[in-house]
């Protein structure tokens, strides 16, 4: 994977810098970390979901078995 070495992050913060300006650097980064908290809490409540539902037909396929014998 692509990984910017220090020139690139030079580039990159030079370009933050002139675009958005200093002012507006801290909000930006709080609205990032905000977004990043709820993408990760999404992805672990989703894992959560997911994991239920498996041991739920897990216990099901279980009790089938059992039935069958």
């Amino acid at each position: 994977m692509f990984m910017p070495g220090a020139q690139e992050w030079f580039l990159i913060i030079l370009f933050v810098l002139l675009f958005f300006g200093a002012k507006r650097i801290p909000e930006i980064a709080r609205a990032l970390g905000k977004a990043t908290r709820e993408f990760k809490k999404a992805k672990d409540d989703m894992t959560d979901e997911i994991q239920k539902e498996d041991e739920k037909n897990l216990t099901k396929d279980q009790d089938a078995d059992k039935n069958k014998k």
